[in-house]
Parts: structure tokens; C-alpha cells; sequence
């Protein structure tokens, strides 16, 4: 079985809060400086996790040379989910489902950074297409702070089929795209079950999966840069999504 190292402190916390994976031994580099590390220790120790004392240097090589904070969790793979458990998420918030789509994102630490403000939204699941997009890496939940080890994730073998089934569940598909039928995204109800698609980094939206959105949106500029990357992007539209909805509890 697959094993996966992450080695940022939100990380390993997050990891070990939302308990969904097995984790098989925490690594501490003892000859480093740990006093902002030792909550975690005592937590993993608390939760039976096996402890064993590195040091700096084994560290570094055993994360390949990755910016590390002298800890490294060892645990099983990333747990990837269904569609069903994604609206099961959202049923269980009482609200309509907030769902978003990357169209082969591939950038890790773009990725990272879109689940990470997904998380922040409460967006109710992911959903990733299993071949030529970026799988939930340790870099991608490091740069995450964690945030995906919250989220339901799904791998779908095609991101249109899957579309194409939330079409069938009355969930709207919004694709983020600069196209000329666009529409600015501060002019479209997006309180409703949504389905918010974001394209590749250099490509955008593919033509099949443009093809399946109810609507395109964009976001208008009003400075001198006319484009945004594509975690930004996501994040303003994601933050734009979850303040059209009314407030948890209201």
C-alpha cells in the first residue's frame, strides 16, 4: 500500500484531527529546534502513534529536500471519495450543494492552494479527473495547510460524464472562462446547487467541458493585469459563490 509523507505542521495537524487516513509513525528531527512542534508530538502520541527520533539531515533526504518543520507524518493514502458521498455532504450542512470541478489543474501547489480556500468555503466536495490531473500529492495537502484532509475529494475517469450526472441531480455548472458569452460573476444568482468548473492553468476549460456548463462567468478586472492564475481565480470565485448563499445558522 501506498504510503504518503507530509511534513508541514498544519498539515500533519489537520491530518490527524480529521481522521481518515492511518497514520504509521511521526518522525522528529530531536537535533532541531521543536519548541513551536511539541502540541503535535504530544497528539500523536495521544492518538498511539509510533514515534521515532531522526535528525535533521535524515529528514531533509527523506523528504527529498522539500522546506520541512523538522516533522514528518507517515500515513496511507489519500482517501478518495464517491459523487454519492459529496451530496451526502452537503445534506448533512442542510444547505444546496457547493461543488468544484478542476478541469486538469495540474499544478500541485495550485491545487493545494485551491483546496485550502475550498475548505475555508465550505464547499461540500471536489471533483478531479483520474488521468492527466493533479492527484492529492503530499505537496498538494502540505501547500493546503491541511485543508484537503477535511474535504471530500472525488477521481472521476471523465470529468464531462461526471457533469453530466450532476446535471441529472439538478446541480448547475458554472465554468470559470473568458469566452465571449461569459457573464461577470457579481451578475449571476449563484445561490443554488452549483457546480463551479475551473480549467487548466494555460488551456482553460476543454471544449467538452465548456460544452457541459449551464453558464460560463468571469471576473471582471479593473486594474492593468487582465488575467488572474488559476488558485486566485478559483478563490475569488469560490468566495463570490459561498456569499451569495445565506449564512450558516441563518
Amino acid at each position: 500500500m501506498t504510503r504518503d509523507l507530509l511534513f508541514k505542521r498544519n498539515a500533519i495537524r489537520e491530518c490527524l484531527r480529521a481522521g481518515r487516513r492511518r497514520p504509521y509513525r511521526l518522525i522528529v528531527a530531536r537535533d532541531a529546534d521543536l519548541k513551536d512542534s511539541q502540541d503535535l508530538i504530544d497528539e500523536a502520541e495521544n492518538r498511539g502513534v509510533r514515534i521515532d527520533d531522526s535528525d535533521k539531515k535524515s529528514v531533509n533526504v527523506l523528504v527529498r529536500g522539500e522546506r520541512h518543520q523538522n516533522l514528518v507524518l507517515e500515513v496511507g493514502p489519500y482517501p478518495y471519495v464517491g459523487l454519492d458521498d459529496i451530496f451526502a455532504a452537503a445534506e448533512r450542512a442542510g444547505e444546496a450543494p457547493l461543488i468544484l470541478l478542476l478541469d486538469l489543474v495540474q499544478d500541485p501547489r495550485n491545487v493545494g492552494a485551491i483546496l485550502r480556500t475550498a475548505d475555508a468555503m465550505g464547499v461540500h466536495g471536489v471533483i478531479i479527473q483520474e488521468r492527466r490531473g493533479c492527484e492529492i500529492t503530499p505537496t498538494v495537502v502540505n501547500t493546503a495547510a491541511g485543508g484537503a484532509e477535511h474535504l471530500q475529494v472525488a477521481q472521476v475517469p471523465n470529468l464531462a460524464e461526471a457533469m453530466r450526472r450532476l446535471s441529472q441531480r439538478d446541480v448547475w455548472l458554472a465554468g470559470l472562462d473568458l469566452a465571449p458569452d461569459s457573464q461577470p460573476i457579481d451578475r449571476v444568482d449563484l445561490d443554488r446547487p452549483l457546480g463551479l468548473v475551473i480549467g487548466n492553468e494555460g488551456s482553460g476549460l476543454r471544449r467538452l467541458v465548456r460544452d457541459r456548463c449551464d453558464f460560463l462567468l468571469y471576473l471582471p478586472m479593473y486594474g492593468h493585469v487582465q488575467s488572474l492564475n488559476a488558485a486566485v481565480a478559483a478563490s475569488l470565485a469560490l468566495y463570490a459563490a459561498r456569499t451569495a448563499r445565506p449564512k450558516r445558522g441563518t
